[in-house]
């Protein structure tokens, strides 16, 4: 993360505040106008109360992201497939590797001397938001990397959210029947790959730390702990060390998540702080929760992940996007046959039993980043008593007892079959050639 935010910097993409700023409410207002006014990175270099600079939205475009991993952003379904299912064989060298020898220096701090961020006004108190977990299956060992939001109690305490059916949660009940508490650590600032990895959708028994290194083309260096038995990214910024003590729940929350809601205030996991490990020179990455560098990597991992599994099981699937949130997938496809949109729909529940609460399907004259034209799409294209479907009663987000997300919408937004030449979009002759410049100087 440092060298990529090192390269923004120097390249005048990463806005600096100098300016003495609150991480109590006033940073995230602060970081959600610099995000929707510019998209940019910002660096608070004097948040009261640490020393600390504190950098956030470094990874809220999707160029960005694909800068990261060095793949075209309009493409990156199709080339995260690709990078992603790279095995061992394929890598000419070890995906984890040992400390260097030039290791940074490191220090111990308390829990207290990091950032202490409050985000949003309902907060039950202070939340590390970018922190990443990781961990080892107790019975396989296993390793995992995964986001869980974390409240600040004490120097002592963390209370973390673990939802159902994630790994971190799985290894935490595992342990607990063993008698015993599970060590995690938290990452702040880890690999930029990592981060990627870490939000992605990928099966039980693969290691994300190890598709991180297949992503990034060479090994990860790690360091072994100071107060557990597991090692971690030796170039990580923040490292919290500890452990999730076992049969302990206690009330966590409210918290202002990334739907827009605030989930209330429930017994959850109790993480015990052992110790923090920090490179003297560290920069603490702040995630605004619902913002763009929270949902856009979970869209893009969810998104290739249905690509993935689509273009394994049906011919002609392009492209795949969820927009504007990460429930809403939409699918652009080579119709090969009538009633092809009705089987990717279909076939899409599959792939994804989680997230696609809604599935539109267009044609490849139809920009899938644009919801305007995804809209137009549907308002040209699609009969809703004909090429819309509603599936009733169908479990979707997991984190959902009230069932508000239960039910599916299916949309055919694409042209018409046997009529294909009556939907031909119209263009403008020179619409391409003509350049702003030639014609409005100065503007």
């Amino acid at each position: 993360m440092r060298e990529f935010v090192r390269k923004l910097e120097a390249r005048g993409d990463l806005l600096v505040v100098d300016r003495e700023i609150d991480p109590a409410h006033e940073l995230a207002a602060v970081t959600q106008l610099a995000q929707k006014k510019w998209a940019r990175p910002v660096m608070f270099t004097n948040v009261k109360g640490t020393r600390f600079p504190v950098v956030s939205n470094v990874y809220s475009t999707r160029e960005r992201l694909g800068e990261v991993i060095g793949i075209d952003a309009a493409d990156f379904c199709r080339q995260w497939s690709r990078l992603s299912s790279l095995g061992a064989a394929d890598m000419k060298q070890p995906l984890v590797a040992a400390a260097p020898a030039n290791l940074p220096e490191y220090e111990e701090v308390r829990l207290s001397d990091l950032p202490l961020i409050t985000y949003s006004d309902r907060d039950g108190g202070a939340y590390f938001t970018s922190a990443m977990f990781i961990a080892k299956d107790p019975e396989t060992g296993v390793g995992n990397l995964s986001y869980h939001r974390s409240m600040y109690i004490d120097d002592g305490e963390l209370r973390c959210r673990l939802a159902p059916r994630h790994h971190l949660t799985i290894y935490h009940e595992k342990a607990e029947k063993m008698g015993r508490p599970l060590e995690a650590a938290m990452l702040i600032g880890p690999p930029a790959h990592a981060f990627l990895t870490a939000a992605a959708p990928l099966p039980y028994d693969v290691d994300e730390l190890e598709v991180a290194a297949r992503l990034r083309g060479k090994p990860v260096a790690m360091r072994k702990c100071n107060h557990i038995g597991l090692e971690v990214p030796a170039e990580t910024e923040v490292v919290i060390e500890g452990r999730f003590l076992p049969n302990v729940r206690l009330p966590e929350g409210p918290f202002g998540e990334f739907m827009g809601y605030y989930v209330a205030e429930a017994p959850n996991a109790v993480f015990q702080v052992l110790g923090v490990t920090v490179r003297k020179d560290a920069m603490f990455h702040s995630i605004l929760c619902g913002s763009p560098e929270e949902v856009l990597t979970l869209e893009l991992s969810v998104s290739a992940n249905i690509y993935q599994r689509l273009s394994a099981a049906l011919p002609g699937i392009v492209n795949v996007t969820c927009q504007p949130f990460v429930n809403h997938a939409v699918v652009q496809i080579e119709p090969q046959f009538e009633g092809h949109a009705r089987q990717v729909m279909l076939a899409t529940i599959g792939a994804e039993p989680i997230w696609a609460k809604q599935i539109t399907v267009v044609d490849t004259d139809v920009d899938i980043y644009d919801m305007d034209d995804v809209q137009w799409a549907i308002l040209t294209r699609c009969r809703p008593d004909k090429d819309m479907m509603i599936i009733p009663e169908t479990p979707s987000f997991y984190r959902d007892e009230q069932k508000d997300h239960w039910g599916r919408l299916l949309v055919d937004a694409t042209k018409p079959w046997g009529r294909e030449a009556e939907f031909e979009r119209k263009r403008l002759r020179l619409g391409e050639q003509v350049r702003a410049e030639d014609w409005f100087p100065g503007h």
